[in-house]
């Protein structure tokens, strides 16, 4: 591929042996999930507590795609001489590793088996990789003047005006983010982390590339992605959410070019999923595959026809904040890496300090003529921790699509941490909204760069403005940890009907504005979780969320 450039529950998933040769690596699609022993009524078999959490508090109800993979299919799969590595329940999907040709024979007569796809790579594929890592990973002694709280990373951090969500307060405690890249040498090391690990706010660690169990290896471009949000060594490097707990997760294979790295991505956010990840930080984009076939043309840059775009609309729609990189390809049409395309996700292209657009930053639109990318953010000179410490120097100044993008991910976590019930959807609106080329945006700067402090100002307007007399009903308070109010708000009746997370209904209700005494008698009587109730009157139909943390 032309590397854009920019730098079930588990049991299911870790007990397939992951050592990939890419030559002899498929893609075996399913085509369904029935007989499977899981079910959404048992979210618990697949999800975490935090998971199930986080979408407690954003109303998001469990699907087929949290279904895992049905492991039957997985083993027979498996007796067909297949090694199983990486599975996909929301691809439905699962890659392996194959030496004889008859396997493939074998797999593709399944009957619950759709298609097959080879996955494999070349010697050009990878030595274009290896100029763009060398390009973007060239470092610049860092200017080591005089330095604030924020030390060198003072101009990243200012620029969005994150340091004023910090003075408030909101500086990623309690948000995790999880960063999928290509290797994180020396993270175990640089003494930025030392707090991050003395807290143990460093939750945990995954390689979907050789299923080894350690990350620090390959490359130190995710070291210095990761700097930039949670390095924490005051006056000298203070990254945008430097109190925020941490994932590591490899995905991307530094010696290979494959589209198989896509399909690794997606089951690496399906992992990060299923534990609870508030923000997920990637700065990784494919356009070009060794085989031609499995390349993206324009055409595929529509936002839901590569799989790590398709990937990345799904782990949106279950509440985690993607931010990508827009990429280094500079001007042109469209030249932006997958899965920058999604619609759903915040595509982050580079600034100077100065605000200007960086010569090399990715620019859009997308194939169905939407503006990316969406926002900017300093990628030209940032700040970051070198994989090497004891080199002499243990910073530097980077360019690349690559580390704007964490520096921007680490801010949405602040603003995650301010509002925690604020949707997905409603945060990356908002992001947009606040940027300084909102009134003009462009496929060169998008919205332009985001003023985090004004985000944070709209969210707390629209939050205090919830429950208006526009709507049928108010319920109040909301979330609420006692009991619960409704009135209705305009003079006409109103048939209501309560739903649980699942979509079950538990309650339906005729509302003429005074009988509400049994209405809400039978709210106070539900447990902890989150509820729908729908409303229809004669002055429309709507559906109102409630959070209950009794």
């Amino acid at each position: 591929m032309r590397k854009v450039a920019f730098l079930v529950m588990f049991l299911v998933v870790t007990m397939f042996a992951q050592a990939q040769i890419a030559t002899n690596i498929y893609w075996v699609q399913f085509t369904d999930k029935d007989n499977s022993p899981y079910s959404i009524d048992n979210p618990e078999a697949y999800l975490s507590p935090r998971a199930l959490q986080r979408r407690a508090n954003l109303g998001i109800a469990i699907d087929e795609y949290d279904i895992p993979v049905n492991p039957q299919y997985l083993q027979a799969v498996a007796n067909c001489g297949a090694e199983l590595l990486n599975p996909s329940k929301w691809l439905n999907g699962v890659t392996v590793h194959v030496t004889d040709p008859g396997v493939i024979d074998a797999i593709n007569a399944l009957d619950f088996v759709s298609t097959v796809r080879n996955c494999p790579n070349d010697l050009k594929a990878q030595e274009q990789k290896q100029r763009w890592m060398a390009n973007e990973m060239k470092p610049v002694v860092a200017n080591r003047g005089l330095r604030g709280y924020y030390g060198g990373a003072e101009d990243q951090v200012t620029q969005l005006k994150v340091n004023v969500l910090h003075d408030m307060g909101y500086d990623g405690t309690g948000v995790v983010i999880a960063v999928l890249d290509g290797g994180f040498i020396g993270t175990d090391a640089q003494t930025c982390f030392d707090n991050m690990r003395e807290e143990g706010r460093l939750l945990g660690v995954r390689d979907f590339v050789y299923g080894a169990t350690s990350v620090y290896t390959q490359s130190t471009h995710g070291t210095s992605c990761l700097s930039t949000m949670a390095a924490y060594d005051p006056n000298t490097m203070v990254g945008t959410a430097p109190k925020a707990s941490y994932y590591l997760i490899h995905t991307e294979d530094g010696d290979g070019e494959n589209i198989v790295e896509e399909y690794n991505w997606v089951s690496g956010a399906e992992f990060a999923d299923s534990l609870g990840v508030d923000v997920c930080s990637t700065s990784l984009g494919y356009i070009d595959f060794d085989m031609t076939q499995w390349g993206h043309p324009f055409s595929h840059f529509d936002g839901h026809t590569a799989p790590m775009t398709i990937g990345a609309e799904i782990a949106a729609s279950r509440g985690m904040i993607c931010v990508n990189a827009a990429g280094n390809e500079g001007s042109g049409t469209c030249t932006l890496g997958i899965p920058a395309d999604a619609e759903h996700i915040l595509t982050v292209g580079a600034v100077g300090a100065s605000g200007e657009r960086a010569s090399f930053s990715s620019v859009g639109p997308t194939y169905d003529g939407r503006i990316k990318p969406d926002v900017m953010a300093l990628g030209e000179g940032t700040y970051v921790a070198t994989g090497y410490p004891g080199w002499g120097w243990d910073y530097y100044n980077g360019s690349g699509t690559s580390f704007a993008t964490p520096v921007l991910a680490g801010a949405v976590a602040c603003l995650r941490q301010a509002r925690p019930y604020s949707s997905v959807q409603e945060i990356c609106d908002v992001i947009r909204q606040c940027g300084n080329r909102a009134g003009n945006p462009d496929s060169y700067y998008g919205y332009g760069i985001p003023d985090f402090s004004q985000a944070l100002e709209l969210l707390s307007m629209e939050e205090s403005t919830g429950n208006t007399p526009a709507h049928i009903i108010s319920v109040y308070p909301n979330p609420s940890q006692g009991e619960v109010h409704v009135v209705l708000n305009d003079l006409h009746k109103a048939e209501l009907t309560v739903f649980d997370i699942t979509g079950r209904q538990l309650f339906s209700y005729h509302f003429n504005g005074l009988n509400h005494t049994t209405l809400e008698n039978h709210l106070n009587s539900l447990t902890s979780g989150v509820y729908f109730i729908n409303a229809v009157s004669e002055a429309g139909n709507e559906t109102l969320k409630l959070v209950l943390t009794r």
